[in-house]
């Protein structure tokens, strides 16, 4: 902060009251249609009119269509307390995350650590889940597919999702691990290699575990065998400072205020 900030005054000096009244603006349907934390209200009351009218009419009766339209709000009101959450969208992990974060929990006992949601400084990139333990140091992307297209490779270079070649999604699981490989090492003084991988829920793999463009890509349900089915290479003290270094290269994607 520069000196001439620092001479400013903490607060502005009070100023003198006005005898002049500001406008105030009219509600108005339009006014709070344009309000984002008003639009639900408004949207119920228009489901209410359309379920009132529709069934006053074929019904021949107001009592009846007066009925129908307080069950509709009251229907639209217990869905929206079900389906909209306090928390932010930005804030929560998504449903393949939350699997896979539940798998990676039962690790711990083994001596796994795992950070969820970590940034990659500089970009826009998370890596999902970062686990360190016994058997090395990995990078897994949790990814929810329709079920409904089906998965397949051509020559271990091609990931296709129905017509959709996932080729981007290889390559920035494959630089979110070496960003993490060289962020850590860094830190640290010495190599550690990260292992890229998509852990894939929704549509049926027609594999166990498959290197493609040098990304493991394997069912949901694999993560903990993927990581656990691999030799020894780190002792408890190795995991520690990996998992340190780790948590201060690779800040929390959305940090709590």
């Amino acid at each position: 902060m520069s000196d001439e900030s620092s001479d400013r005054p903490a607060t502005p000096p009070e100023e003198a009251a006005s005898t002049t009244y500001a406008p105030v603006e009219r509600a108005s349907l339009q006014a709070l249609a344009s309000r984002f934390d008003y639009r639900h209200l408004l949207r119920r009351a228009l489901v209410a009119l359309a379920a009132g009218l529709v069934v006053g009419f074929l019904l021949g009766g107001w009592r009846i269509g007066l009925t129908a339209a307080i069950v509709a709000a009251i229907a639209d009101t217990m869905y929206r307390a079900r389906s909209v959450s306090s928390v932010p969208a930005w804030r929560r992990p998504s449903a393949a995350e939350r699997r896979t974060e539940y798998q990676l929990k039962r690790l711990e006992r083994s001596g796994y650590r795992t950070l969820h949601a970590r940034a990659v400084p500089g970009s826009d990139a998370q890596i999902d889940h970062l686990v360190i333990g016994p058997t090395g140091v990995y990078a897994v992307d949790s990814e929810k597919w329709d079920k409904r297209l089906p998965v397949r490779v051509q020559s271990h270079r091609k990931l296709f999702h129905g017509p959709f070649n996932q080729r981007p999604r290889l390559d920035e699981a494959r630089w979110e691990a070496s960003q993490a490989s060289e962020l850590i090492g860094k830190a640290l003084g010495r190599e550690i290699q990260v292992v890229p991988s998509l852990a894939i829920y929704g549509p049926s793999i027609p594999w166990r575990i498959l290197n493609v463009r040098e990304v493991d890509v394997f069912s949901g349900s694999m993560v903990r065998k993927w990581i656990t089915k691999r030799e020894r290479s780190l002792t408890s003290a190795e995991i520690d400072s990996i998992y340190r270094a780790a948590e201060r290269v690779l800040p929390p994607r959305y940090p709590e205020s």
